[in-house]
């Protein structure tokens, strides 16, 4: 079978569309920001979901308690779909999220955040 363009075979694609696992949803269901630190609860209640569920990656990096950028970073995939799902997981109470930045953050205290950050997405 030929590709729709004409040109080769027709490979199928190797993912799942971001908007497929998100229902079209471009906006998580808490207030999350992408420097939030975020930490698995219960790893083990989800296990009936399939094999290589992005689901699951995202509760295993979640035992490591990083950002929901890094998370994104380390799946490869678009932050806003990890966003939206990290949300519904939070949402599910099988993660929960650790607010970085508050109003009463001072000034030194959001220069060690973005120093740190920095300092992360370097190393990814």
């Amino acid at each position: 079978m030929s590709s729709p363009h004409g040109s080769g075979p027709y490979r199928p694609p190797t993912r799942v569309r971001p908007y497929a696992l998100t229902s079209g949803r471009t906006e998580p269901a808490v207030d999350l920001p992408l420097e939030a630190v975020i930490e698995t609860l219960s790893h083990n209640a989800h296990l009936d979901w399939p094999s290589g569920d992005i689901r699951t990656e995202i509760l295993r990096l979640g035992t490591h308690r990083l950002s929901v950028a890094e998370i994104a970073a380390h799946l490869d995939r678009p932050l806003g779909m990890v966003r939206v799902v990290i949300g519904d997981l939070v949402v599910d109470g099988a993660m929960r999220m650790h607010i970085t930045l508050t109003e009463q953050t001072s000034f030194s205290e959001r220069r060690t955040l973005m120093e740190r950050t920095l300092r992360g997405l370097r190393a990814l």
